[in-house]
């Protein structure tokens, strides 16, 4: 009898085939294999313990005037280890990402109570208070124009700025309309327009908002609910302010 070779550890394939090829009453290393495999599963596809079990079941029914050459041998095991090492590998990440899960939903509940950047977030007017904000000019910008718009969508105000260097150009609104009267409180959007080489663009404007929840989806992903009824995901927030 040649020397034995193993079914690859990913295979799906079954020993049946081998078991039928050869006429009733022969025995085989290959239908021995295929006995064990299923009176210890029940089934014919392999895994690890599967894959044990007919190596072992080979060793045990090989031609001992042909024995499985030491390379051969040597290699099976280590096929044998490398699927070992994969699945504990996956089993351990698997642990780590499930630990991981959990670490941020705590971590991010930290952030309840907190102010933080929310791009495109909607600005709340508390009577007396400004309202912080930013524009983001990646290149900078020639001249800005800022509008401010309440919850029906009227424009309240417009203000205009000069040259603004790249970066993120804070401002303050004080709340008050183009002739200087104090607008009710409430929930504002602001809409922003830059002049970039000769160019009008929209850059994003990212308001103050207060964190009242965190939420964790299916796929492990955090979404923090702010004020104003906006729902933004972790990974988009910039800044947090205490």
């Amino acid at each position: 009898m040649s020397n034995l070779n193993l079914l690859n550890s990913s295979s799906t394939l079954n020993n049946s085939a081998w078991a039928s090829a050869v006429p009733t009453g022969i025995k085989t290393t290959a239908g021995a294999a295929q006995a064990a495999l299923s009176s210890t599963t029940g089934q014919s596809s392999m895994g690890q313990t599967d894959f044990l079990t007919l190596f072992t079941t080979q060793l045990k029914n090989q031609d001992p005037l042909d024995p499985v050459k030491n390379e051969a041998f040597v290699a099976q095991l280590a096929q044998f280890s490398q699927l070992e090492a994969t699945t504990n590998m996956a089993t351990s990440l698997s642990n780590f990402t499930s630990t991981m899960a959990s670490t941020q939903i705590t971590s991010s509940a930290g952030l309840i109570g907190q102010k933080v950047a929310v791009p495109g977030g909607p600005a709340e007017l508390v009577a007396g208070q400004a309202v912080p904000a930013s524009i983001s000019l990646p290149e900078g910008a020639d001249g800005i124009t800022l509008q401010a718009f309440d919850s029906k969508g009227v424009l309240v105000s417009t203000q205009t700025a000069g040259a603004q260097t790249a970066g993120d150009m804070l401002f303050n609104w004080n709340g008050q309309d183009d002739v200087g009267n104090a607008l009710p409180a409430g929930t504002y959007r602001f809409v922003a327009t830059a002049v970039v080489r000769g160019k009008n663009t929209t850059p994003t404007v990212s308001t103050m908002a207060t964190v009242l929840g965190v939420t964790q989806q299916a796929d492990k992903s955090m979404l923090l609910q702010v004020t104003g009824g906006k729902t933004i995901k972790l990974s988009d927030v910039t800044k947090i302010y205490g």
